[in-house]
């Protein structure tokens, strides 16, 4: 077995989250299927986390065991063409950015060192806009969401913005850094890079710092729900439109983004 990493980007609106449902369509069916019928053998893929139904991901990694037999020998360009020939056979709302061999211990997930997602908000109607990103209503003091966010860069408890029901054996999480800017004048971006995340972490994030850009809450009200390691102290989830997984690293020994030359739709 040869294993490759695969880069992808998804629009989420039209599964029911990355992984594998019983009786819904997932990225994770999608790919292997494809991927199946190509190489003509049953081929499993392992992404590098889990998005939700509805949530998007503007760069993800997984990867896949390919039969030796399935690689012709001696012929180069093989993984470029199995990329545009995967881009041919999926559906729209998924692109193959790169297929690229790795060592036969390399792990989408568990190798992956950070993990960064993005938020996008508007507060004007805008259709070009619609299930990308989520819309919020009135006016945002960004200068007090901006420092509510800053207290959570810390390496601790992130139970208050877990969900239950989570298979998570730990709720500790190293939040590297955030940041939220305003890109254009009806448009919020949200960033935030951590060692990994928690079940509906994100969007119980965001939704908490709405509450605080609307003033309904204080900035210090951060502390108290970071304090209390319970979800019922946090804000409502904010909506799944928003959100895409956006960036995935790793240590280079094993894996650098773009390292398959991010060949995408282009026929080799």
């Amino acid at each position: 077995m040869q294993r490759v990493f695969i880069e992808l980007q998804y629009n989420g609106r039209a599964f029911h989250g990355w992984q594998r449902q019983p009786e819904a369509r997932s990225v994770q069916q999608d790919l292997e299927e494809a991927l199946s019928t190509l190489l003509r053998s049953e081929i499993a893929v392992m992404g590098c986390g889990r998005t939700d139904a509805g949530v998007h991901a503007s760069y993800f990694v997984a990867h896949a065991d390919v039969p030796i037999e399935a690689i012709p020998l001696g012929e180069s360009g093989f993984w470029q063409r199995l990329t545009w020939k995967l881009n041919g056979m999926l559906a729209e709302e998924i692109a193959i950015l790169s297929i690229g061999e790795v060592a036969s211990n390399a792990h989408a997930r568990f190798d992956a060192h950070t993990r960064r997602y993005t938020y996008w908000l508007h507060n004007r109607k805008d259709p070009m806009l619609h299930g990308l990103s989520a819309r919020v209503f009135g006016d945002l003091d960004l200068s007090a969401m901006r420092h509510a966010a800053e207290k959570l860069v810390f390496r601790g408890d992130f139970a208050s913005f877990c969900k239950a029901g989570g298979a998570q054996q730990t709720t500790i999480c190293d939040v590297r850094s955030v940041s939220l800017t305003q890109p254009e004048f009806h448009r919020f971006c949200f960033q935030i890079t951590a060692d990994r995340y928690l079940r509906n972490m994100i969007r119980a994030i965001m939704g908490t710092l709405l509450d605080i850009g609307h003033g309904r809450k204080s900035v210090e009200w951060m502390d108290e729900v970071i304090a209390a390691a319970d979800r019922s102290a946090a804000g409502r989830s904010a909506p799944a439109e928003g959100l895409y997984l956006s960036d995935v690293r790793y240590p280079e020994a094993i894996w650098r983004r773009g390292d398959a030359g991010m060949t995408g739709g282009v026929k080799p």
